[in-house]
């Protein structure tokens, strides 16, 4: 069996081990779907990628590198954490963009890379060491009741502490709960098993009003604006608490995810809930602390960003 390159990058943390782990196969070429699915299920991880060549298409579209993303459970099209982790690991073996500086609107300082997955070309954007993805478009719709009321029953909520709910798709489907308060967020006890039995991933969140948040969301459209170009404004605590269930694809509670993260901040901003500009924290309940940067700029592209670390370097037999 060949010996391809191999790392595993926590994704979502300047600190080892305290955000959301990926696994980098640097060389997919000749694995089969059965092959990347039973690897994936091996790994035991929320997410594996496979790194490819672009497609013709691709490449014509400017893309540097496709990536393959597997759960244990399936193929998913688009994926947060598995982007920007990936993005590091193919740029730490030595990818070069290419085509770097002002792209789609980005600042001449930034460099551009360009992934290919399957809901098309992602842009990626690199200032210092973070790196960005542009979210894809989400599409929203209101949940029907029944299903509101069965996925509430098996995380222990009560209607009124939920505030609003969206179904969110922009490649994976997440159903979007704004609780009532953190704390709220941080009790919750999901029964998974009924979670599983509905199909149906969950992201909750709320809204963090104990600190700086409520004078963000304050401010208007023109100084929120202002942080556009920069990163989300320095800050201890996150102004959103994340958590994401996703028992339907065989991953309980997800550390850290971006493309929850990315849906919900095209909902909460746009309706006002959120200011272009904030931090989210999600992972609290696994031991882990992971911090996501947001920011709407200003022609109305949402950034998904965060920091990853590489901490396994080596080989995989496959």
């Amino acid at each position: 069996m060949p010996i391809r390159p191999f790392k595993q990058v926590d994704v979502f943390t300047a600190t080892p081990y305290r955000g959301n782990p990926l696994a980098v196969v640097l060389d997919g070429a000749g694995l089969d779907d059965a092959t990347m699915q039973r690897f994936a299920h091996w790994t035991n991880l929320s997410e594996t990628t496979f790194v490819l060549p672009p497609t013709e298409a691709g490449r014509a579209g400017g893309a540097d590198y496709r990536v393959r993303i597997f759960t244990p459970g399936g193929e998913l099209p688009f994926a947060g954490h598995p982007t920007l982790g990936t993005c590091h690991a193919w740029l730490e073996a030595g990818g070069t963009p290419r085509a770097s500086g002002a792209a789609g609107g980005t600042p001449r300082h930034e460099e551009v890379i360009v992934q290919e997955c399957g809901v098309g070309l992602v842009r990626i954007r690199r200032r210092g060491h973070r790196l960005a993805f542009a979210a894809p478009p989400v599409q929203r719709s209101t949940p029907g009741p029944a299903l509101l009321a069965r996925v509430a029953g098996a995380l222990g909520l009560k209607a009124p502490q939920i505030l609003a709910a969206q179904v969110l798709d922009n490649g994976p489907v997440w159903l979007g709960l704004l609780l009532d308060s953190p704390d709220t967020v941080l009790a919750l006890d999901p029964d998974h098993a009924r979670l599983k039995e509905l199909g149906q991933k969950v992201g909750i969140a709320s809204v963090n009003r104990s600190q700086d948040a409520i004078q963000l969301i304050a401010r208007s459209s023109r100084e929120a604006r202002s942080f556009a170009g920069h990163d989300a404004p320095a800050s201890h605590e996150p102004d959103l608490v994340v958590r994401a269930f996703a028992a339907p694809i065989g991953v309980n509670e997800d550390p850290v995810t971006g493309s929850l993260n990315a849906s919900l901040a095209q909902w909460l901003i746009a309706d006002g809930h959120l200011p272009a500009a904030y931090l989210a924290g999600q992972g609290e309940c696994l031991g882990r602390a992971g911090r996501v940067h947001i920011e709407r700029d200003a022609d109305g592209q949402v950034w998904v960003g965060g920091e990853s670390v590489t901490c396994i370097t080596g080989t995989v037999t496959l």
